[in-house]
């Protein structure tokens, strides 16, 4: 006897914090229950036969209502309702993530001599995100990325990168990024507001981010994809460093295109290179 149903996100995760309150036809609440860990209802309270209305309600998601026959049994099986995020804003599952770095990169992209692009990654970082459950603004996120891990393909290049031209890695090891908000720009994208530090320099930097999506994966744990970009100007880090080849045109950009592909893994999870 009673009320059963399941609360999930429109992508399958469960609202564990949803609230199921239901009325008869005069409007009189009847019976109210909050869902488990796995986003299901079970109530036994019996509850006389004919109609009711279902409402779910959870922080942070737009309500939903349900009609619900209740025959002699005194059992209501409402099934699976989904919640939206309010605004229409779908995120991962909350709570903590751990970006995989074997399967993530941080890439940047700078015009050389006008004309070309030097590609160029960092091999070496971790990072962390904190999905908020309540209010999405208040999710965060932060990475530290070892500047010496700098690769371009090009031992001679990449060595004047660790220079005190550029990264003048001996003095400022780490590049790091903490995010201090979140604004929705649609359905699953993003502008995370953030301050890096960079060749000693702390600046704000917005991303533009992409949430790709959440699925298991082969070893028994669930990922989230994002993908984030943002360009900046190296003289905003006192990287002053150029070249002048000819007709006044620079051998290195002045801008750089930042290019990140992240794989984050649910929970605080111990990551092995190469897993």
């Amino acid at each position: 006897m009673g009320l059963t149903a399941r609360i999930r996100t429109r992508d399958g995760w469960a609202v564990s914090h949803a609230v199921v309150t239901v009325t008869d036809m005069t409007g009189t609440q009847v019976l109210r229950a909050e869902a488990d860990a796995e986003g299901a209802v079970r109530d036994a309270t019996p509850l006389e036969p004919g109609a009711y209305t279902v409402i779910v309600t959870a922080v942070g998601y737009a309500p939903a209502a349900a009609s619900a026959i209740v025959t002699a049994s005194g059992r209501a099986e409402v099934g699976t309702v989904t919640l939206a995020r309010q605004g229409g804003a779908e995120l991962p599952p909350p709570g903590p993530w751990t970006i995989d770095p074997a399967h993530s990169s941080v890439g940047a992209v700078a015009q050389h001599l006008g004309i070309s692009s030097v590609h160029g990654r960092f091999t070496d970082f971790t990072g962390a995100i904190e999905i908020a459950p309540d209010d999405i603004a208040k999710s965060r996120g932060e990475a530290v990325i070892r500047a010496a891990s700098i690769d371009t393909g090009n031992a001679m290049r990449d060595g004047h990168l660790k220079s005190p031209d550029f990264l003048d890695v001996e003095n400022y090891p780490e590049i790091t990024y903490r995010s201090t908000g979140l604004t929705a720009n649609g359905p699953d994208r993003w502008t995370v507001h953030g301050e890096l530090g960079m060749h000693g320099v702390v600046r704000p930097v917005d991303l533009d981010l992409a949430y790709l999506g959440t699925g298991p994966d082969p070893w028994g744990g669930t990922r989230a994809a994002f993908r984030a970009t943002t360009e900046l100007r190296r003289e905003d880090f006192a990287m002053n460093y150029n070249q002048v080849v000819q007709a006044g045109i620079a051998a290195i950009g002045t801008t750089l295109k930042v290019e990140l592909d992240v794989q984050a893994v649910q929970g605080e999870v111990p990551l092995q290179a190469g897993s």
